[in-house]
């Protein structure tokens, strides 16, 4: 009966906390909605500096005015974390075609983009295509494979509402696809771009060697002309395919996690982050430009209203994600090496679409103790706060610390279009969507900061 009596006593505060916390997150909304520096910041970011592989002239420009930025936006401290990253060079200009069929010469391009941290042929490689669509049928055919160019056609899954679980399913062939084939005799691989696109932009992206076989080409084709590949290699017995990359690697050189903190009153820290670094052959707009934009933009909003925040709340531009991962592990490291207490992580890394949610990594009991914050953010697009989450920059966090991590979920049926492509650009940004993804990370990191985790 006590207890009974302790709720009904206690609910008129539940309601009036709740209360307070939707009027705060409203000004947090409107003052991001009227005032956000957010999409033009990722114009300069993309159309002026462009983009920013690590170890590139462009890395070091875009650090600088990521640092500039966050000091403009009066954060109590801004510093340059310092990390080694990898210096992959693309070389030149990736080129293909198909030369002969059935031993007839033609002269048909195909639209092709190296793969990341692959090694090129000075003098090229023109080769007979072996075209399969999975690594059994590889094994099956290993007898065929000495002198080839492997060519993977492994498409997405269309029946996979969550694109990502389709990339999760063919990448396998873009990271690991060359040294799989090179160990049967393989002089290159082709793959197909990890999309569900309807255009012919390729998709370039990480692939790793094994150090056991020799390093052989590697390249991504468009989907238009995997399929065109595809049907010519079944039509025809003998297909002939001249490559021509130039990648190579450079000595690792310096780039640096970018950090701005706002001074909290406890021992206790909030990250919050994005990584500054793209591919070489887009702009890196939605990756991971608008997540680099939304960091900054939550610093911006927390300052102007004037936000004192309990727990001191770091917001990070990570260095080298895309073919290393070096500044999260960075940043990972120091934290542990401090003995620092990092409550959550949060990242955003889906693109800038409209938000959805956020899914964490963290136990079973903590998801279900937030449930009630959906209802605070739900007005701003968030319907699900759900188990499952994070972010490759964050990540080294809960490996060392078993800090909880965040990410920030957004609508992803458009991602895989433009993912590590050339139409990854500014232009394929919607403002609104940018700036309602902002609202929500600012929205979670003052429930955070205030209530726990």
């Amino acid at each position: 009966m006590k207890r009974i009596l302790l709720f009904f006593c206690l609910f008129p505060l539940f309601g009036l906390a709740q209360n307070t916390d939707s009027v705060f997150i409203k000004k947090i909304a409107d003052e991001t909605l009227l005032h956000s520096d957010a999409y033009e910041n990722l114009r300069y970011l993309t159309k002026q500096i462009g983009g920013r592989l690590a170890g590139s002239p462009q890395m070091v420009q875009a650090e600088k005015w990521g640092a500039k930025i966050l000091k403009q936006l009066r954060a109590d401290t801004v510093y340059m974390q310092e990390c080694m990253v990898p210096h992959w060079v693309r070389g030149g200009q990736d080129k293909a075609s198909i030369v002969s069929t059935n031993g007839k010469k033609i002269n048909r391009k195909l639209d092709v983009v190296a793969l990341g941290n692959s090694l090129g042929s000075k003098k090229g490689v023109t080769a007979e295509v072996l075209a399969i669509s999975s690594y059994d049928e590889l094994e099956r055919r290993k007898s065929e494979v000495k002198g080839k160019i492997v060519f993977y056609n492994a498409p997405f899954d269309p029946t996979n509402v969550n694109t990502g679980k389709s990339y999760g399913q063919t990448g396998i062939y873009r990271r690991n696809g060359a040294s799989r084939a090179s160990k049967y005799g393989a002089v290159a691989v082709l793959t197909r771009s990890l999309s569900l696109g309807t255009n012919n932009h390729p998709h370039t992206g990480t692939m790793v060697y094994n150090d056991s076989f020799p390093k052989i080409p590697a390249a991504a084709l468009g989907l238009e002309d995997a399929d065109y590949l595809w049907n010519t290699c079944k039509t025809n017995k003998y297909v002939t395919v001249s490559l021509n990359t130039y990648g190579y690697f450079l000595p690792d050189t310096i780039g640096h996690n970018v950090i701005a903190e706002l001074r909290g009153t406890t021992n206790e820290f909030i990250t919050l982050g994005g990584h500054l670094d793209s591919w070489d052959n887009c702009e890196g707009a939605h990756d991971d430009g608008t997540g680099i934009v939304q960091t900054m933009e939550v610093l911006r909003v927390l300052k102007t209203l004037g936000y004192k925040p309990n727990k001191t709340i770091r917001f990070v531009l990570f260095a080298n994600e895309e073919n290393g991962a070096r500044g999260g592990e960075k940043y990972a490291v120091e934290a542990k090496a401090k003995n620092e207490k990092h409550v959550l992580a949060i990242e955003s890394d889906g693109g800038g679409f409209t938000p959805r949610g956020f899914g964490f990594t963290a136990s079973k009991e903590q998801i279900e103790k937030i449930q009630p914050w959906t209802k605070l953010l739900w007005p701003y697009g968030v319907y699900e706060l759900v188990q499952g989450g994070g972010g490759t920059d964050i990540a080294p966090l809960n490996r060392a610390l078993q800090t909880p991590l965040a990410g920030l979920d957004v609508d992803d049926q458009r991602y895989f279009d433009l993912h590590h492509a050339r139409n990854d650009v500014f232009e394929a940004v919607n403002k609104r969507e940018l700036l309602l993804g902002a609202i929500n990370m600012a929205g979670l990191i003052y429930l955070v900061d205030k209530y726990g985790f």
